[in-house]
Formats: C-alpha cells, structure tokens, sequence
C-alpha cells in the first residue's frame, strides 16, 4: 500500500510464519479426507452434515461437498416433520448468504439456493406461505446483491430465475423500470442492458405484440440508449444494445434514422472505433435492403469498406478482422 513503511521479516518470523500457514493446511486436508471418508461410506447423519459446514465454511467452492451435503439433507428429510425441513433450508439459506457476501460469484453457491427454494414444502396446512416467504425473502436478497454490484453477472441471471420462481408473478414492467434505474445510475452496466433485451423479449411474447407496438417500443429504446452512447462512446455496452435494437433486417427508414444519429456521434467523436464500427455495420445493412438498386449497393459497400480500412489503423489490434471485413465488402 502507498505511503505504508514495508517491514522485511526476520529469518525466525518467516519460517514462524510459514510454519503457522502450514498448520492451517494440514487442518484443511485433514478435515477434507474425514469428509470424503464420510461420503465414501454412505454416512448421511446430522454429524456428516455438521462436518460439510466445517469444510464448506474454508471452500464454498468445494461443489462435491455441496452435492454430498444435499445428499444428507435428502435422507434426513424423511424422518422430519414439514416445520423440522423449513428450519433445516432456511439455515442453509442463511449458510449461503454469508458465503455470497464474500464469493458473490460462486456458481455451486448458487446452485445449492436453488434446490433449498425448490425443496421447501407447501404449509403450513394447506397455505403457500412458507413458499411465499422464502421467494420473497430471495428476491430481496437479489436486490441487495445488485446494489452491492450492479455487474455481477450471476445475480442478474439468478433474479431471472427468481422472478419466474415466484408464487405471486412479478409484472415484466416492473422488470423493465428496474433495468432503467440500474442503467441510469451506470450506463457501462452491460449486465443491465442484457438483461432488458431478455424482460422486452418476454413483454412482447407475453402480450403477442404486432410489429408496429415492438417497433414503437424500440423507437422509445432507441432514445435510451443514444444518451448512453453521447455520454460515452467508448463503452461498448450501449452500442451491443444499439445492435440488438437494429436487428438483422431493420426497416429502412429506422436503418437511415440511426446512421444519421451516428453519424452525427462520429462526426464529434472523430476516433472513436464504435462509432465506426456500427457506421460500418448499418451500411452493410442498408446496402442488403430490397429497395436499394444494384448500383447503389455497389457504391454504399464502398463506403462500408472505407470504413473498415480506417479501423484497421484506429483499432490495430482487431486489424486481421478488419481487413477480412474490407474484403468481403468487395466480394458481396
């Protein structure tokens, strides 16, 4: 660390401290051949399970442990009364959660929440309201964990998983509306942008959109991202999201709307490799409409190919791309 005195170790303090750590090791393996003994022997006792927490408390990423742990769980259930199976789940809910906050990527982790929320029973009596309170308390633990870092792939794709778990269904524009707070706050929050072509894809499924109310939507998006794109035009998050935007055959007059906004970006932001990227991209797009005449496709390529050569030198390190992209631009 900058401005703190480094302290160089005496021979006697380093061979103490590396002793110490070894001390820690040997535990550690120790403790992981008791606990595949145990797993080789078939014991699904409360004290095997008392043991995964150990190991598991050292290396939540240990994914056999995991396996093994809810293969004990499973036995025991039998034996348990419904009210004995939510106080068993909830302290593994609660084991995970404490792993999350310092593994918060840990796809095992993950996995485990996953089959402790499906393996909840229906109660009490004949209520959803153990089911109801576990989802609930998920969602808001998904919540948290985007505060906590609104990039963290894994929790985005788990709050998709969540929200189509719940008893009680969540309204996609609801959905839609927190993506916008989250991309608001960070527009190179790539996760976010994802995420919102996932939920828009699945408003339109679920309301049988006509074409004319996607392209409406999409028109309002457009606006979106393009203060996106203004803010920063380096970041590559928004112009991913442009591109699924545009799709592979875009109605022309969106096509010549978007070149002309990007161009008008280009026009301020002379070097940036985004912009002619997509520039370069949408002309090839323009160029394949059915209204545009041989000749014309022809001339537009061209301007397509101009374009890749210039990235060639701008973005050097993709330039074996580029020049593969220049040529295919003759050869159309």
């Amino acid at each position: 660390m900058h401005g703190v005195k480094r302290t160089r170790l005496t021979s006697q303090a380093a061979a103490a401290k590396r002793a110490k750590e070894q001390v820690k090791v040997d535990a550690y393996l120790a403790l992981q051949k008791e606990v595949l003994e145990l797993k080789q022997a078939g014991d699904y006792s409360e004290g095997a399970l008392g043991k995964t927490n150990q190991l598991l408390d050292l290396n939540p990423e240990f994914y056999t442990i995991w396996n093994y742990r809810r293969n004990i769980l499973l036995a025991l259930f039998p034996s348990l009364t419904s009210e004995d199976i939510v106080t068993y789940l909830a302290n593994d809910l609660r084991l995970t959660t404490s792993y999350l906050l310092v593994h918060p990527k840990v796809y095992w982790i993950w996995t485990h929440r996953k089959w402790c929320l499906q393996s909840v029973p229906a109660g009490p009596g004949d209520s959803q309201e153990w089911r109801k309170k576990f989802w609930d308390g998920e969602m808001k633990l998904v919540d948290k964990m985007l505060d906590a870092d609104a990039r963290n792939f894994h929790a985005w794709g788990y709050r998709k998983y969540v929200l189509e778990s719940l008893p009680t269904k969540r309204p996609l524009s609801a959905e839609l509306n927190y993506t916008q707070s989250k991309i608001e706050s960070n527009f190179s929050n790539f996760s976010a942008w994802h995420y919102r072509t996932k939920t828009l894809a699945a408003m339109w499924e679920e309301s049988g959109a006509t074409e004319d109310e996607i392209n409406k939507t999409k028109d309002e998006e457009f606006e979106l991202v393009a203060q996106a794109l203004w803010t920063d035009p380096g970041d590559q998050s928004g112009w991913l999201y442009h591109r699924w935007l545009v799709g592979p055959t875009p109605p022309k007059e969106v096509l010549e709307r978007e070149l002309k906004n990007i161009q008008d970006l280009f026009e301020a932001e002379p070097d940036s490799k985004w912009c002619m990227n997509a520039l370069a991209h949408y002309t090839l797009l323009l160029a394949q409409q059915p209204s545009t005449s041989e000749e014309e496709a022809i001339s537009i390529r061209q301007r397509a190919k101009g374009l890749y050569e210039k990235l060639i030198d701008v973005d050097s390190d993709r330039k074996e791309r580029y020049k593969d992209m220049a040529a295919s631009c003759v050869e159309e």
